[in-house]
């Protein structure tokens, strides 16, 4: 790593590893409902730790527990150099699935619900979140991130971002209003992310660790980790911060245990071997 921070925006100065709020309520997609309290302690936990930058979204959570509830119970009143990322654009189905997508009308009642639910004034960083479970592309966001940039210029949204979008996306976004951040699934996305870190653009992939039926190439991570002594998910997500000063990893766990290893990850610099045998 080149740096552990990065200047989102170019006015927060935000630590490269993060937090991911979506593993707060449940372990997994079909994995039982964790207690609310074991949630606002590793947010508690997490910002001792130094991160001050947490991605939520107002359909993260099971049943009565809900991330962004979590955070403001743990947080709030927040630390001045906390940054809160979330995302807007699905809406849930009849099963609770958040498949359906926000019509721009639909964007500022979401909007004001995280800021109700969040406790705060101005959020710091919205994504339009575009589309499911599927890939990105075949649509356009302009009408829908143009709603959004309406309610930036109001003072209710600091920074403007995409998520789950293609290249001819990216560029239609960035002809309605300034974007500061892609969340994208993590995947071959070199030249997407090739054109954020030229224009000082934040990459945040998600899934980086595994998660959504992407497997971890364990046999090479094993290799490095057995060497530098750590764990290949701690190598994984070095690994990651590795790929590019503009990449931000956002490691979610509902587990202290578990969140004390994500976070030590962020003091392992791995040497020139280590990212040739990564990369073979």
């Amino acid at each position: 790593m080149t740096t552990k921070t990065f200047s989102l925006g170019g006015d927060l100065t935000i630590n490269r590893l993060g937090f991911g709020a979506m593993r707060l309520a449940t372990g997994t997609f079909d994995g039982p409902t964790r207690p609310s309290e074991s949630g606002i302690a590793v947010l508690r936990r997490a910002v001792e730790l130094g991160v001050n930058h947490i991605d939520t979204a107002g359909f993260y959570g099971r049943g009565g527990v809900r991330a962004n509830e979590q955070i403001r119970t743990a947080l709030a009143p927040y630390p001045a150099d906390l940054v809160i990322a979330t995302k807007v654009g699905p809406l849930p189905g009849p099963d609770g699935v958040p498949s359906g997508q926000a019509t721009p009308d639909q964007l500022r009642g979401l909007v004001e619900t995280d800021l109700r639910t969040l406790g705060l004034d101005r959020l710091d960083l919205v994504y339009l979140r575009v589309g499911g479970m599927t890939g990105p592309g075949g649509e356009s966001i302009a009408d829908r991130f143009a709603a959004l940039a309406e309610l930036r210029a109001e003072g209710l949204i600091r920074h403007l971002a995409i998520s789950n979008v293609d290249a001819a996306q990216f560029a239609e976004a960035r002809t309605v209003a300034p974007v500061t951040a892609v969340q994208n699934k993590y995947a071959d996305d070199s030249a997407l992310l090739a054109e954020c870190e030229a224009a000082g653009i934040a990459y945040v992939p998600y899934f980086p660790l595994g998660g959504g039926g992407t497997p971890l190439d364990t046999e090479r991570l094993g290799k490095v980790a057995a060497r530098r002594g750590a764990t290949t998910a701690q190598i994984a997500i070095a690994a990651l911060l590795a790929t590019s000063p503009s990449v931000l990893a956002i490691p979610g766990t509902g587990t202290l245990a578990h969140l004390e290893e994500n976070v030590a990850a962020g003091d392992i610099d791995l040497g020139d071997e280590d990212l040739s045998e990564l990369r073979g």
